[in-house]
């Protein structure tokens, strides 16, 4: 083995046996991460999660195009629908704007955020490195929700999947960071529906440490500390190293390089700090 082969070999270990020893969900609160597409079923349950009748939601739209959002925004309006009457759009495209108090102020008095879809690199150059993020994590630590779907989802991930800001299509294009709720994470979307399933494979061979969630449309994994939760109509994707054979029963590791996943359904647990699914007993 060569020398810098080796040395990457040992580091990856390493950094692989810290993320053991942290949590890799928060510590508090509950993220709600959306592979897309309807969110019919998994709307009620983040509702109900924010705080039913007295939630206070704020929606982030920012991943969409566009300059100007308002209160009759898409999501905006199945939340209205719900029931839900505590509601705040807030947008900005300027990362001034959003490291002021002003902006962030009603992150402060909410149970819950919701980022919408769209290229989760427009999250990235508005909020990263500002007050928002650091909201959000306050909002966690007093046990609020993080929920978003397509974008809002890959963004709540520490290694930013399609996040090129030319294609979505680049799976490590020109930004690579995300908020990092989930740490050790990359999280892709519309799995299934765009027949994405092998291409996470091209970040996990050159970032091995990471733990790869492919999650498909109308499919949510719920989070809540270092256990992770399936809700929703279709599959997760988990790419860690081992195959599970559902008829069996049977969960093996895999030999290295192989480019073998396998799915989790609706009830499916998996231990983020294990690494390890929680066989059900079905």
């Amino acid at each position: 083995m060569k020398k810098s082969k080796f040395i990457f070999t040992i580091f990856c270990i390493l950094m692989f046996s810290a993320s053991l020893a942290q949590n890799i969900g928060p510590e508090n609160g509950k993220l709600i991460i959306v592979g897309g597409g309807n969110t019919e079923e998994i709307l009620p349950y983040f509702i109900k999660s924010s705080g039913g009748e007295n939630a206070r939601i704020v929606v982030i739209p920012t991943a969409s195009e566009g300059e100007n959002f308002d209160n009759d925004w898409y999501f905006m309006n199945l939340l209205k629908d719900a029931g839900v009457k505590n509601l705040t759009i807030i947008h900005t495209r300027d990362p001034k704007e959003a490291n002021t108090d002003e902006f962030i102020k009603p992150i402060k008095e909410a149970t819950a955020v919701w980022f919408g879809g769209g290229r989760q690199w427009r999250l990235v150059d508005a909020y990263a490195n500002t007050k928002v993020v650091d909201e959000l994590w306050k909002l966690l630590g007093r046990d609020g929700v993080i929920g978003g779907s397509s974008a809002g989802a890959t963004i709540q991930g520490s290694y930013l999947a399609r996040g090129d800001s030319k294609t979505n299509t680049i799976m490590m294009g020109d930004h690579e960071e995300g908020f990092g709720f989930l740490k050790n994470v990359a999280i892709d979307q519309h799995l299934l529906a765009r027949n994405r399933m092998f291409d996470m494979f091209e970040i996990l061979e050159a970032r091995p440490e990471l733990l790869g969630l492919g999650i498909d449309e109308s499919t949510a994994v719920v989070v809540s500390n270092d256990m992770m939760e399936v809700i929703g109509k279709s599959y997760v994707a988990i790419y860690d190293g081992s195959f599970y054979k559902r008829d069996t029963r049977e969960l093996k590791i895999l030999p290295e390089n192989s480019n073998k996943f396998f799915l989790m359904r609706k009830g499916d647990k998996y231990d983020l700090k294990k690494r390890q699914l929680i066989i059900p007993n079905r």
